[in-house]
């Protein structure tokens, strides 16, 4: 069934309004940070949960303002950025609440709604969006390894950096740990991002025929 337009217009305009609170909370973080010194922009935007939040606010105005003016007939490339973005933040929202809260660790945002917006209503919100929303249309399995690349690439360079300079942005990546220790942890993480994208692209083709599928050009 057809969601009606109404609905759609009011879908998108809710994605560009929480695109628009989650850039509010990235500024915050990034003004609190730096008032208590000078800002490393690598350090800052080399959290996953930042880089994935700005997806969010990526994704979310461009998908909001295509779909305000397109309806659900939104270009393919749209649909694999929004499963992007559902990949990431439930993610970022599975490990903050397993391995950041426990500890006590910020996860790069030690501003306290900043930290609510960005860890727990945020993937809150884009977990309701994929299972409620019906303004999308089904992507290919083949889909899945190409939403991997992002994660993939993160890990790489953290564990670079970690080697190099030390610098690394969650507890569980530290280098003294053991790359033992940490090579179960990345495997781990590895398994549940596909995990997660496998059940995203799934769940979009949900009583679709195979024969339907789409590719992203």
């Amino acid at each position: 069934m057809k969601t009606p337009q109404k609905t759609v217009r009011y879908l998108n305009l809710a994605r560009i309004l929480w695109a628009l609170v989650t850039l509010g909370a990235i500024l915050a973080t990034y003004a609190d940070t730096a008032s208590r010194g000078p800002v490393q922009a690598m350090n800052f935007f080399g959290y996953f949960t930042i880089q994935s939040n700005l997806i969010v606010v990526g994704v979310g105005l461009v998908a909001g303002a295509m779909g305000l003016a397109k309806g659900a007939a939104v270009p393919r490339w749209v649909v694999g950025l929004r499963a992007l973005a559902s990949m990431c933040m439930v993610a970022v929202g599975l490990i903050y609440i397993t391995l950041l809260a426990p500890l006590g660790a910020a996860g790069g945002v030690p501003l306290p709604w900043a930290n609510w917006v960005m860890h727990i209503l945020g993937p809150i919100l884009v977990l309701a969006d994929l299972l409620l929303a019906k303004d999308r249309k089904a992507l290919p399995y083949k889909t899945v390894p190409v939403l991997l690349l992002y994660p993939l690439l993160w890990t790489g360079v953290v564990l670079v950096r970690g080697a190099v300079d030390g610098w690394v942005p969650y507890p569980f990546l530290d280098p003294d740990q053991g790359y033992g220790v940490i090579g179960l942890y990345v495997v781990s993480i590895a398994v549940a991002f596909a995990g997660i994208a496998f059940l995203v692209v799934a769940y979009g083709r949900r009583g679709r025929h195979r024969d339907a599928e789409l590719e992203i050009p």
